[in-house]
C-alpha cells in the first residue's frame, strides 16, 4: 500500500510541475537529452570566426599605415582620399572583431581604445598644439582610434583642400606626429590581442567548454548580447537618436566627420552579430557549430516557432528597415521627430528579448550585467 501512495505521489508531483510549466516560453527539448559539444562550437568560433576576424583586421591596420606614409610623404587631395579609403575599409572590418572583448581584448580594453566616440576635437588639438600628451591614459581614450582619425581627415575644414592645406602649412609636423601616435597605438594594441590569441589564449578558451559563469560559452555569449545592447543599438543608434536623453544628439552618431557613413557601420556590426549567432566563418559562407545549432539542440521554440529561425527572422527585418533610413545624421537633423528612425529603432530592440530572455534561458546561462536601459 506505502508503494502505490508513493507512486501516486510521484504521478501528481509530475503532472503539478508540468502544469505550473504550461505555456512558458522556451520550450526546449522534452527528453532532457542533449548531445550539444560546447568545445564544437568553442573550436568553430575561435578558429573560422574570432582569429580570421582578428588577423583580417590587422592586415587592414598595415593597409592604412601604408596609406599614411604616402600621405606623409605627399600631402596631396589624392593621397588624403586613399588614405581616407583605407581607414573606413580598417573602420568596416573592426565591426567584426568589436564583440570579442574577450581575454586579451578585454584585459587592453581593446574597444574602449579604439572606438569611444564621440571624439574630443579641443582635447585633440590641445594635444596637437603642446606635442606633449600620453595615448595609454584612459582620459585620452576620447582623442585616439577610429574617431580622432575621423577628425583628422575628415573633419579639420569643411573641404578637401582646405583639410590638406592644414597638412602643408607651419602645423603640418605637429598633425603629422600625432596622427602616427594615434595609428601606432591603435596597430600595437590589435597586434598584441591578435598575437595573445595565437600564443595561448585561443587553446585556453577551447579548454574551458563547462556550463558556468566562468566558462568560455557562458562569458562569449554575456559579452556577445552586451555588445548588441549597448554599442551596436544603444552606441550606434538609440544614443542619437534621442532615446535615452529625450532629445537627439547628432554629434553622438559614429563617424561624425564623415556624415554618410553611419548607417554601412551599423549595419555591418549588425551582420557581424547574426553572422556569430548562425556560427558563419569569417569571410566564407560555410557555418559551424553556433548558438543556433546550440538551439536546434535544445529544439527550442517561442510561441511555437523555431527560436532560432524568429531570432533570424528578426536580424533581417532590422536590417531592411535600417537600410531603407537616409544617413543616421540626416534622419535626426532633418525630421523632427526622426520617425522613420525611431521606427528601425523598435526593430532592432526586439532582438534584445529574444537574446537576452529567450536564448539565454534556453541555454541556462544567467546575464552577469546590469541593464540600466529600461528595456
Amino acid at each position: 500500500m506505502k508503494r502505490i501512495f508513493g507512486i501516486l505521489f510521484f504521478l501528481c508531483l509530475v503532472w503539478a510541475c508540468s502544469s505550473d510549466n504550461e505555456g512558458e516560453e522556451p520550450v526546449t527539448n522534452p527528453s532532457g537529452e542533449l548531445s550539444f559539444e560546447r568545445s564544437a562550437m568553442l573550436t568553430n568560433w575561435a578558429d573560422n570566426i574570432i582569429v580570421p576576424s582578428y588577423e583580417a583586421f590587422t592586415a587592414d591596420m598595415a593597409d592604412l599605415n601604408a596609406s599614411f606614409e604616402l600621405f606623409k610623404t605627399d600631402a596631396n587631395e589624392a593621397n588624403l582620399i586613399a588614405l581616407r579609403a583605407s581607414w573606413l575599409t580598417a573602420y568596416t572590418t573592426w565591426q567584426r572583431v568589436s564583440m570579442f572583448e574577450i581575454g586579451p581584448a578585454e584585459t587592453v580594453g581593446l574597444r574602449l581604445n579604439l572606438n569611444i566616440y564621440p571624439t574630443d576635437p579641443q582635447k585633440i588639438n590641445d594635444h596637437i598644439t603642446s606635442g606633449s600628451y600620453d595615448l595609454s591614459l584612459s582620459s585620452n581614450r576620447d582623442a585616439k582610434g577610429f574617431p580622432a582619425l575621423d577628425y583628422l581627415i575628415n573633419g579639420l575644414d569643411t573641404n578637401d583642400i582646405a583639410i590638406v592645406s592644414k597638412y602643408n602649412n607651419s602645423d603640418r609636423g605637429a598633425l603629422l606626429s600625432y596622427m602616427q601616435a594615434v595609428l601606432d597605438d591603435m596597430t600595437a594594441l590589435s597586434s598584441n590581442v591578435l598575437s595573445e590569441w595565437k600564443a595561448g589564449y585561443r587553446d585556453t578558451f577551447v579548454a574551458n567548454d563547462g556550463a558556468s559563469a566562468t566558462a568560455s560559452v557562458d562569458r562569449m555569449v554575456n559579452d556577445y548580447i552586451f555588445y548588441y545592447e549597448k554599442f551596436l543599438r544603444a552606441g550606434k543608434m538609440g544614443i542619437p537618436l534621442g532615446v535615452f536623453s529625450g532629445s537627439p544628439l547628432p554629434e553622438n552618431i559614429e563617424a561624425y566627420y564623415e556624415q554618410e557613413i553611419a548607417n554601412d557601420l551599423f549595419l555591418e556590426g549588425l551582420s557581424a552579430v547574426q553572422d556569430f549567432f548562425n556560427g558563419k566563418h569569417y569571410g566564407s559562407n560555410t557555418s559551424g557549430e553556433s548558438l543556433t545549432s546550440y538551439l536546434d539542440t535544445l529544439n527550442t521554440l517561442k510561441d511555437g516557432e523555431d527560436l532560432k529561425a524568429v531570432i533570424n527572422n528578426q536580424f533581417n527585418t532590422a536590417r531592411e528597415m535600417v537600410i531603407g533610413l537616409s544617413s543616421f545624421r540626416s534622419e535626426i537633423q532633418n525630421n523632427t521627430p526622426p520617425t522613420n528612425m525611431f521606427l528601425a529603432y523598435d526593430e532592432v530592440q526586439k532582438l534584445v528579448p529574444l537574446l537576452k530572455v529567450d536564448m539565454v534561458s534556453a541555454m541556462s546561462i544567467s546575464i552577469d550585467f546590469v541593464d540600466a536601459d529600461g528595456d
